[in-house]
């Protein structure tokens, strides 16, 4: 698929030299450590990404970690200290005020924790409001809106003002207010997080229904693993600044590359993130022509596959060739955890 995003070496340090500081980080060099001997404070720490076309690529860490600094550098809200952001083939971090203030119209939306509506403003008024930034005239931007807010589930509410709305309903309006524009980008910084858990998992559910229909490339941050595994395609995990493992759900899941990592992945539902791909070791002799399953298939799937059944599985990718395989003893241990 074609890169839509790509991060190199990218780094955000806070604090009066930060290129002196990044001149002399080694690798063993902690951000406490740096921030005791220098005073600056490293935020992002040389992360390296690329985010696919349509894909929703999840950024998740706990509080500190660097993703809401990280997002707001993919707009340059916040100025990277050093490297490459490069969207749709172009690094943002050379261009000028104009193109950027026209990328941020046009190419890329953010949807943010607090949903920043006027409240002096009608709903239809808040959804238009980057239209009627981009000079577009009111019959049509009224227009646009409403169709927005058919689509995300607010028809009826439009000419209500925020105060009149349920959080969850105004942070549908924030949601609206960002596809308005129709950007090929949609940067979502803890959007869910102060929402009540029923109403969270609502937006969730209503965020992956657009996706389906839209295919918009999505930026999601958040704190809570669970999200993650539900909305991304891929999941990056953030740790004083930096990158200590990204890839999909599934493989965090069976392979969690450090505590940090495991401490998010221990109570997860594993039967229904974890693939056989996920678990599956290489096909050595198999052949295809026993009990097959494709990659993707999840573990509560593939158990009744196996309950009754003493040769391994063979693993089919797409394209329907064997890519891996896997048995009883296999399965079991991944359900109890065992790596």
């Amino acid at each position: 698929m074609d890169t839509k995003i790509a991060c190199r070496h990218v780094w955000k340090i806070f604090g009066p030299a930060p290129e002196h500081v990044i001149q002399h980080v080694t690798a063993v060099s902690t951000r406490a450590d740096i921030q005791e001997r220098t005073g600056h404070v490293v935020a992002v720490r040389d992360v390296s990404f690329e985010v696919a076309t349509g894909e929703i690529f999840v950024v998740m860490g706990l509080s500190g970690s660097g993703k809401s600094t990280l997002i707001r550098c993919l707009t340059r809200l916040i100025e990277p200290t050093r490297g490459e952001i490069v969207v749709n083939g172009r690094d943002i971090t050379q261009i000028n005020k104009e193109e950027l203030r026209d990328l941020r119209r046009h190419t890329m939306s953010m949807v943010f924790q607090r949903f920043g509506l006027f409240p002096h403003r009608r709903v239809v008024d808040n959804v238009a409001y980057g239209l009627e930034i981009q000079g577009m005239p009111r019959p049509e931007r009224e227009a646009k809106a409403r169709e927005v807010l058919h689509m995300v589930g607010l028809k009826g509410w439009e000419n209500h003002y925020p105060h009149e709305l349920s959080g969850g309903m105004q942070q549908r309006v924030g949601l609206a207010r960002a596809l308005a524009v129709d950007p090929e980008i949609l940067l979502c910084d803890e959007p869910f997080s102060a929402l009540d858990p029923l109403i969270r998992r609502e937006m969730q559910d209503e965020l992956i229904r657009l996706q389906q229909t839209l295919h918009k490339t999505i930026v999601f941050i958040t704190h809570d693993f669970l999200e993650a595994i539900k909305l991304g395609d891929r999941i990056a995990i953030m740790k004083d600044g930096e990158i200590v493992q990204m890839s999909t759900a599934g493989m965090i899941v069976a392979h969690p590359a450090n505590n940090y990592v495991r401490e998010f992945t221990k109570d997860v539902p594993r039967a229904r993130v974890l693939t056989a791909e996920a678990i599956m070791q290489p096909p050595g002799n198999i052949d295809g022509s026993e009990t097959t399953c494709r990659a993707d298939m999840t573990l509560d799937r593939l158990i009744p596959l196996t309950a009754n059944n003493n040769t391994p599985i063979a693993v089919l990718d797409t394209a329907g060739n064997v890519v891996g395989k896997v048995d009883r003893k296999t399965l079991m241990l991944a359900l109890a955890g065992a790596e």
